[in-house]
């Protein structure tokens, strides 16, 4: 019997990476996202396998209805990677006004760290226990200076990794993280300046951007059945952007 994951944000970019590298795993795979047009687009590009369903993640109704969907539909869920995020928030800073700083941290909060909760808790009994596996898309914002909102609330996915591996380990369920650093060709960094991008590619190591693919071979392992004994920690995928030349 096929294994069966859910990839939250799957319809671009990071998501869409894994989603498509699960799927050629031979999983079902279903990927939730905002906008229609480019769920559809995706779900064509997965294959007949993939389920595409619109959903809010910030939003508990629509998260509820997913989870219903699903329920429905599968027995159980083997993987759940919750990887939605936005790179359309305005970057929080010392001098941004309280009330544009106010909703800004919202926005991030919602769908970064508020959205994986939602999504986890409302799918936890749904879980297949054991053998479940639960991966959290961070940042390598999460562990130096990222933005105070966007990098609060990746740092914020790191400590409810940690706790829900605890919670979800007696089930024989496994919680981890991923911190990518920097990745080309997404949209969430769609648009920065070159002098930006060539910075960043610079701080690595090994002197190129990051792929979507990369970030999918982490998470394709912590979802495997041989991670069974990995849990409660990030695998950085930055090409060792966080230690620096």
């Amino acid at each position: 019997m096929p294994r069966r994951a859910l990839v939250t944000g799957g319809s671009g970019g990071i998501g869409l990476a894994i989603a498509r590298s699960l799927a050629a795993e031979g999983c079902e795979v279903a990927i939730l996202g905002r906008t229609a047009e480019r769920l559809e687009a995706a779900r064509a590009m997965i294959g007949p396998a993939c389920v595409a369903m619109r959903a809010d993640v910030s939003q508990r109704a629509d998260v509820e209805a997913a989870a219903a969907a699903l329920a429905e539909r599968w027995p159980s869920l083997d993987i759940l990677v919750n990887n939605a995020g936005t790179g359309a928030t305005p970057r929080v800073a010392l001098d941004t006004p309280l009330a544009d700083a106010e909703a800004a941290w919202d926005a991030d909060v919602g769908i970064h760290l508020k959205g994986c909760l939602l999504v986890t808790l409302a799918l936890a009994p749904h879980l297949a226990s054991p053998g479940g596996r639960v991966v959290m898309i961070s940042s390598i914002a999460a562990f130096r200076a990222g933005g105070l909102a966007y990098g609060s609330a990746k740092a914020g996915l790191i400590g409810l990794t940690y706790a829900l591996a605890r919670d979800l380990g007696p089930r024989g369920i496994t919680v981890n993280a991923v911190a990518p650093g920097y990745i080309s060709d997404t949209q969430f960094s769609a648009g920065w300046p070159e002098a930006r991008v060539r910075h960043l590619v610079d701080e690595t190591l090994v002197g190129r951007a990051g792929r979507p693919e990369d970030v999918a071979a982490a998470v394709r392992y912590l979802a495997s059945p041989e991670a069974g004994f990995v849990t409660g920690e990030v695998l950085h995928v930055n090409g060792g952007a966080l230690f620096g030349r």
